[in-house]
């Protein structure tokens, strides 16, 4: 039987892998090293996804929240989280499985995050076994991100694939908006960051609540 779909692209933080546990502790990090109030795992869960940059950004108190102090605090969030990034972190039950299963049925896959590219490798390829993805893509400086649909065709072009032949799974706004943008089928999920809310709002196709569910839609 020939497959609906050939690829599948993978968000990774809040849909993967929860890695909130260790972007919290580097942020506060940087940001008390800077003198300024640490946040809570909560509080950080409706600020991820944008990159870090943005994370520091929201992370700030409004009144100090400018470009300048940001980029001071991301930079040594950054650094704190390439040092120690698997620390609390762990692979979503039923991922692993999921990941093989499609492996198994020949189907290409990726991650796309807004993460920094150094430390979404390490993040990835510390929690997964060897070549378990096709490609893994992480923020690079001078190339488009999420939710910029560039950044999914450029990964496409290594993939061989059209948009219509993919997955874009996600657990956030900026996911869905990005598979819309790219042509891609958005598929919620609703263990991670955001609520099914915020996924149907932005406009999910489909919203699973385990891992296994995507095999249905194959």
């Amino acid at each position: 039987m020939k497959l609906k779909y050939k690829g599948i692209i993978f968000d990774c933080d809040g849909t993967l892998i929860d890695t909130l546990g260790d972007i919290s502790v580097s942020m506060n990090k940087a940001l008390k090293l800077h003198g300024f109030p640490e946040l809570t795992n909560d509080e950080y869960k409706d600020k991820v996804g944008w990159g870090i940059k943005r994370l520091a950004f929201l992370s700030l108190p409004e009144e100090k929240r400018n470009m300048e102090t940001a980029t001071l605090v991301d930079g040594d969030a950054i650094n704190f989280y390439t040092e120690e990034p698997l620390i609390t972190s762990f692979v979503y039950p039923g991922i692993l499985e999921l990941v093989i299963t499609l492996k198994g049925k020949k189907l290409k896959t990726a991650v796309l995050t807004n993460k920094p590219n150094v430390p979404a490798q390490l993040v990835i390829n510390g929690l997964f076994p060897p070549n378990t993805f096709n490609f893994v893509r992480g923020e690079i400086k001078g190339k488009p991100r999420k939710p910029d649909p560039a950044c999914v065709w450029d990964l496409l072009v290594n993939m061989n694939l059209t948009p219509a032949e993919v997955i874009f799974v996600g657990d956030s706004e900026i996911d869905m908006e990005t598979a819309l943008a790219a042509g891609c089928f958005p598929l919620g999920v609703s263990w991670g960051y955001r609520s099914r809310e915020t996924l149907e709002n932005a406009g999910a196709k489909r919203i699973i609540d385990k891992p296994a569910e995507l095999l249905e839609l194959l």
